[in-house]
């Protein structure tokens, strides 16, 4: 089953609350999903419901080879998460070091997790380029690039474009062909976020995966441990427009037995 990996050249662009709606959603519609966290700020599960008092994780132990059927968590979202878990600082740079130096230590197990029948692995990863990232990108179906409608996102769209975001050759190219974007807290009424929104339209095309309009009720929801999954209100209809757009990207079909929910667009062939 496919890879889904959520990503950003940079940090508090909303990657990881996307990237928890994405699975929510998933799981809602009835698919099994995984979400995997390569985030050392270990925030995801608090996105999906778990409480801040767990503690373990999954790529905290990496370098000891668990096994990640053990240390799966049954999430109120109706997701299975594999977190971060809570380590130091220095504890993640030892990390880092023995991902470079073994990759496989990670890309062994996410492959046993893609080989379980009609299971969707969702990856949140850690701002820029780390280790971790280099070891699951290869194997990543899709690539969900999380920007923000600012001028820093607009400076960077031609390396996001071209794949050298991701480094140079034959791989960057390669992730480029992979990856799609969406734009975090667009304002259409502000020149620049709508600016940024004409650029990113322009230079990705049909790779412009969606765009998520700035709205309070989303940071209020967050706050509440609350997550926006009924498609009411302006960001939350950007959400769900934006998971169908993944699922569409990433041919995602409905469930087995299920029909998708927009039963008028399964019906004139666009599901």
């Amino acid at each position: 089953m496919p890879l889904l990996l959520f990503t950003s050249p940079k940090g508090g662009v909303g990657k990881t609350t996307l990237a928890a709606h994405t699975v929510a959603i998933l799981a809602k519609r009835g698919h099994r999903v995984l979400a995997l966290d390569l985030d050392p700020q270990n925030a995801l599960r608090l996105h999906l419901g778990v409480s801040i008092r767990e503690e373990a994780g999954f790529l905290g132990v990496i370098d000891h080879r668990p096994d990640w059927r053990g240390l799966t968590i049954d999430t109120p979202a109706g997701v299975r998460l594999l977190p971060f878990g809570s380590v130091e600082p220095r504890r993640t740079l030892q990390l880092g070091m023995a991902l470079l130096d073994a990759p496989e230590l990670l890309a062994a197990p996410v492959r046993d997790m893609l080989a379980e029948p009609s299971l969707i692995v969702v990856v949140d990863s850690a701002p820029g380029p780390s280790a971790a990232v280099s070891a699951v990108a290869p194997l990543a179906d899709l690539v969900v690039v999380v920007l923000l409608a600012d001028a820093g996102s607009a400076s960077l769209m031609p390396q996001v474009a071209s794949g050298r975001v991701y480094g140079r050759g034959t791989l960057a190219g390669r992730m480029a062909d992979r990856t799609a974007v969406v734009l975090n807290q667009v304002e259409l009424d502000g020149p620049l976020s709508a600016a940024v929104l004409e650029s990113a339209a322009a230079a990705l095309g049909s790779r412009l995966l969606g765009a998520v309009c700035r709205d309070e009720a989303l940071a209020e929801a967050l706050a509440n441990r609350h997550l926006l999954l009924d498609g009411s209100g302006a960001a939350a209809e950007d959400i769900v427009l934006m998971v169908d757009a993944i699922q569409t990207r990433a041919k995602l079909a409905p469930p087995s037995g299920r029909r998708s929910s927009f039963s008028a667009l399964a019906d004139w062939g666009l599901r």
